[in-house]
């Protein structure tokens, strides 16, 4: 990535709009679903800017610009429409140390803007280092259609509960109970407008501790197939963002595991120094003893899961200690070359959208 990306907190913190016309109008419409105090900076404003200004929705200095302007701000924009304008305020707002965006010049911008889904507090950002702009509206599109209008207001009374849940659940059964809330029968209800429906059941399962069908797996072992990232299941994918620990070989591509939940904690479990496996029987005994401290576990490799000899002592190991486990097959690459048809992967899907 050339880009990171980050949200920025605006809450109480100054924005900086250079220019009166259409493009400073365009940011200006952007910044205000923030929190933030924004200041416009021109000689003169248009129909649009006026009217904000005058109605004290935001701030606006028709005198020239000076360093200070771009002291203490979260953000700059500067769009004045004159390319040599611009560049003579990015140099002004950088002396300040101000984060900058010039529009139409991304050479000068310190941020790039994405393409935004709103359903705030959700708030989906689509960026392509400027490359594809076209294609980030696209995928805005996708996402309109696939985010229903009210999931804002249902991850806000998540939020609401969270402390609630937090005092009366384990982490695990936590993670289950928002799974529960926004993958099954309280978002739809929510969806459909029963706010009150919606928030009885989340309240009635954290007292309770009873909601959907819970999965007592606690071990899973995960094969990645030939080790490429593009043959790797979608259940798979689905286990690595439940994990808790991942447990991995050396041979496991790194994109593999960017697939997993940032903060499971993963661990490689062969000797660097000689480079030789840790004996099955100790990674049974790590396993087991991650599963018996109440964490999502997953063992991945890249052989055959499914069948062969430590995987067959693996499962040996937690049944003797009553391990609730599963096992997920990978795609082999001899199989996706010589079958007709075999089942799409997870990053073919999302490769496809």
């Amino acid at each position: 990535m050339k880009a990171f990306p980050m949200f920025l907190t605006m809450q109480n913190r100054r924005v900086v709009i250079v220019g009166g016309d259409e493009q400073a109008c365009q940011k200006c419409r952007l910044m205000l679903k923030t929190e933030a105090k924004i200041t416009v900076l021109a000689k003169s404003l248009n129909a649009e800017l006026r009217d904000l200004f005058q109605t004290g929705k935001i701030n606006w200095r028709d005198s020239p610009a000076t360093r200070k302007d771009f002291a203490d701000t979260a953000l700059v924009f500067i769009a004045t429409g004159c390319s040599a304008t611009d560049v003579a305020m990015h140099k002004l707002a950088k002396s300040a140390g101000a984060l900058v965006n010039v529009v139409d010049q991304p050479d000068l911008c310190d941020a790039i803007t994405p393409s935004i889904v709103d359903r705030s507090p959700v708030v989906v950002a689509i960026g392509t280092e400027g490359t594809a702009p076209v294609l980030a509206r696209q995928i805005k599109s996708r996402m309109e259609e696939i985010l229903e209008p009210r999931l804002g207001d249902l991850a806000a009374l998540a939020g609401r509960l969270r402390a609630q849940a937090a005092q009366q659940l384990a982490a695990r059964d936590r993670r289950d109970l928002w799974r529960w809330v926004f993958g099954g029968p309280v978002r739809q209800a929510h969806a459909r407008g029963a706010e009150r429906e919606a928030a009885r059941m989340i309240k009635q399962a954290i007292e309770t501790a009873e909601f959907g069908a819970k999965d007592k797996t606690s071990v899973v072992l995960i094969d990645a197939g030939a080790g490429a990232p593009d043959l790797v299941t979608l259940r798979a994918v689905q286990r690595l963002q439940d994990a808790d620990m991942i447990y991995f070989d050396q041979h496991v591509d790194p994109e593999i595991l960017d697939l997993a939940r940032r903060d499971a904690e993963r661990v490689m479990v062969a000797e660097m120094s000689s480079n030789q496996w840790v004996s099955q029987n100790t990674v049974a005994g790590l396993l087991v003893n991650a599963a018996q401290q109440g964490k999502r576990v997953v063992r991945l490799s890249c052989d055959n899961q499914a069948d062969n000899a430590d995987t067959a002592s693996l499962v040996q190991a937690l049944k003797a200690a009553e391990i609730p486990y599963e096992i997920v097959p990978g795609v082999n690459e001899t199989a996706t070359a010589n079958r007709g048809h075999v089942p799409q992967t997870a990053i073919q899907i999302a490769k496809a959208s």
